[in-house]
């Protein structure tokens, strides 16, 4: 036994976790988030694939994979084939970007008119919609020659690459169509569009004009150029597409101790911008702080935009706050104000919420263009009897005030999250995609891992030190399903699944809470580091994972019932490429097509553009490894995982 587990607070602490949340070991949990029957898990009776790892993607028995969009393929009209090493960045804005990560699947309705993306979404169409895509960041010792490794990459790169790269990052959104022979791409739609590092955007809510925005291309601290570090995102019931700014910081060079104002030397810190990040800043002056040390404080935020207007200028949301945002997703009730919940991705960093001023009314399209405008932030603490409050930053109450260093809500919402720790929010184990279940009204979030985490840091929430598996927690708001309260300040949480081998030898690996032998889980069944996630029309849930190959198999998907006696017993649907995360997971409204976006395939120590790990998906010498979107589905036509 280890020391950890030689320790009476660390046997106190797995007690209470077994009494309390263990429903892989005892099957009591919260009331309202199971159910007496297996209904859910009737609707997962897709032939589990085998744990593998090799230079191809696999799905099971009886279905179809559809190479739907790949980087550089055409998203406007283009007069030439794709050709990596006679790219342009004029090319790269009209073509797919680099290392897709979130997928929203907006329906297009006939007849419709531009811009009432209620109307579109409403009509429920499966088979005909717009395909909204991020691009995270880019790997130019894998996308142009003359890169030695992933190291040799941060330095010396050229204005002609930087200029490409920014091009490749940011958001597509591309019109598709299913056919006879499945899904295809709509050549030449009015829809069609890139969003990239140079966009123009505009800077909202409370943040918006502070003089910590204003920079010298914009004393009005109101319109910036570009995203960067596009991670996860959400979807609007009013027809918008939200998409977050995580990874930001390591686009920016320079020494924040150089920087005069000692407020904004510890905010960039935080953010590791660093002289040894990517050398961006030689070619575009704005991301060196030491040019521009206001400029970093421009990113990190949600960004919201609207597909169905191909016309419309993003928009950056203050109210959501600035940290490295894995995403938010919504829970809107009519008549009730819009709550969004989402993750800070980092180590140690902390679960979010925003409330909405304003209510939600389906039919005011307009109106509810702006709930996200206006709204107050909170942040989680989990605490260990089970319970839980969200704490809310707002300026002038308790250590939000001039004493630490706030002047304003700006400055609440800037340092987000020095302003949560000083609340007392729960440091996190990498808080990734929180998600709601429509079909239970709980909301799940996931924890990838943190292998900073002490054995004295443990608590019930995080209950791992250098915790390397992740897991999954269950917040229950207030109520019953299907009228929980969202907006109430307290809540329930309780674990709902520990990454790991349910066989392994050293117990800090070991599985639990839904991967234990008595659920007969196969030993292709368990994973490591939850990362995004999705719920079918049934409930399931399906999370995708990085970090698996560590542990000798590939990242994928894996598919779970939340309800019924096996309520968190995994099965793996969608294994990766070598080097390959899996990002993204959508499903059609009909649940007949799941979309996946696979980022970074052939990532490995010494993999390069002219000698890279392996070549997928097109397996063509003259193609580098390219991050790609797949379109799943069954060869039947029924729902995906039935």
């Amino acid at each position: 036994m280890s020391d950890q587990l030689n320790n009476p607070e660390r046997r106190k602490l797995l007690k209470t976790l077994g009494t309390m949340t263990a429903a892989g070991v005892t099957n009591t949990v919260l009331p309202g988030c199971t159910a007496e029957n297996n209904a859910q898990r009737e609707n997962l009776t897709f032939k589990e694939i085998p744990h593998s790892l090799d230079f191809q993607h696999h799905i099971p028995e009886d279905y179809s994979a559809d190479i739907l969009l790949r980087w550089g393929d055409p998203v406007q009209e283009t007069d030439s084939d794709f050709h990596p090493e006679k790219l342009s960045a004029t090319e790269q804005q009209k073509r797919f970007g680099y290392n897709n990560d979130f997928i929203a699947f907006m329906p297009l309705a006939k007849n419709a008119p531009s811009g009432r993306g209620d109307l579109h979404l409403n009509s429920g169409n499966s088979s005909h919609g717009l395909l909204c895509v991020n691009h995270e960041y880019t790997q130019p010792h894998l996308m142009f020659p003359g890169y030695n490794d992933a190291y040799s990459a941060t330095r010396g790169v050229s204005a002609e690459h930087v200029a490409i790269e920014q091009a490749a990052c940011g958001h597509s959104i591309v019109e598709i169509k299913q056919g006879k022979d499945g899904w295809r791409l709509v050549p030449g739609s009015p829809y069609n569009r890139r969003i990239t590092m140079t966009t123009a955007m505009n800077i909202i809510g409370p943040a918006a004009g502070n003089k910590r925005l204003q920079t010298t291309a914009d004393p009005s601290g109101t319109q910036v150029l570009g995203t960067v570090g596009n991670c996860a995102g959400g979807k609007t019931p009013w027809g918008t597409v939200l998409i977050a700014e995580e990874g930001f910081g390591g686009a920016f060079q320079g020494n924040p101790q150089q920087i005069n104002d000692p407020r904004e030397a510890r905010n960039h810190h935080s953010f590791g911008i660093s002289q040894k990040n990517r050398n961006l800043g030689d070619y575009d002056r704005r991301f060196d702080i030491q040019v521009e040390p206001n400029e970093p404080n421009r990113f990190g935020w949600m960004v919201e935009y609207d597909p169905y207007d191909p016309h419309s200028r993003p928009r950056k949301l203050t109210t959501l706050g600035r940290f490295e945002h894995e995403g938010f997703t919504l829970v809107c009730k009519p008549g009730q104000a819009v709550v969004a919940y989402g993750g800070d991705d980092d180590e140690h960093q902390f679960v979010y919420r925003f409330v909405s001023r304003g209510t939600y009314q389906p039919d005011k399209y307009q109106a509810n263009r702006e709930l996200l405008s206006e709204g107050t932030l909170y942040a989680a603490r989990f605490n260990e009897s089970g319970d839980g409050q969200w704490l809310p930053l707002i300026y002038g109450q308790g250590p939000l005030s001039e004493k630490n260093g706030f002047y304003n809500q700006a400055d609440v919402l800037i340092d987000a999250r020095r302003a949560a720790a000083l609340l007392g929010a729960t440091p996190m184990d990498r808080p990734e995609d929180v998600e709601t279940n429509p079909h239970n009204d709980c909301t799940y979030v996931m924890l990838t891992k943190n292998k900073n985490r002490q054995k004295d840091e443990i608590d019930a929430a995080n209950p791992r030190a250098k915790n390397s598996m992740g897991h999954v927690l269950e917040i229950v708001p207030p109520g019953i399903n299907g009228k929980r309260d969202h907006t109430s300040d307290s809540f329930r949480w309780q674990q709902f699944l520990l990454g790991g081998n349910p066989n392994a030898e050293h117990p800090e690996e070991r599985g639990a809470y839904g991967q234990q032998s008595n659920y007969n889980i196969s030993a292709h069944g368990w994973f490591a580091n939850p990362d995004n996630v999705a719920f079918d029309r049934h409930g399931n849930m399906w999370i995708a994972t990085d970090g698996c190959e560590r542990f000798g198999f590939h990242d994928g998907l894996w598919a779970m019932a939340t309800e019924g006696p096996l309520r968190a017993a995994p099965k793996h649907f969608f294994g990766c490429p070598r080097g390959a995360e899996v990002c993204g997971p959508e499903f059609t409204p009909d649940g007949t097509t799941l979309f996946v976006a696979v980022q970074h395939p052939a990532e490995a120590r010494n993999s390069t553009y002219e000698n890279p790990l392996h070549r997928w998906p097109d397996n063509d010498p003259r193609m580098p490894p390219r991050p790609s979107v797949l379109a799943i589905y069954r060869n039947d036509d029924k729902e995906v995982g039935s």
